[in-house]
């Protein structure tokens, strides 16, 4: 089964606390680093997922609305 964003999200933020605490050796690093790429991949597939399926309700000049797809680049 997928791991959900908020999972991956989490368990990111937990890689991201244990290399800035400085105590861990190298070869920890590297594999906390290596866990943290995965989360990170994992969140962007995620993101970029959910991006695809938002779209934007736009009002027209005429009080009528229409959709387009909502793309990150707009923000």
């Amino acid at each position: 089964m997928a791991e959900k964003f908020e999972t991956s999200l989490a368990k990111l933020e937990d890689v991201v606390n244990r290399l800035e605490s400085g105590e861990l050796t190298l070869d920890e690093a590297l594999k906390a680093f290596e866990e943290g790429v995965k989360h990170a991949a994992i969140c962007n597939k995620k993101l970029n997922e959910a991006e695809k399926k938002i779209e934007l309700l736009l009002k027209q000049k005429d009080g009528s609305f229409r959709t387009e797809p909502f793309k990150l680049s707009d923000i």
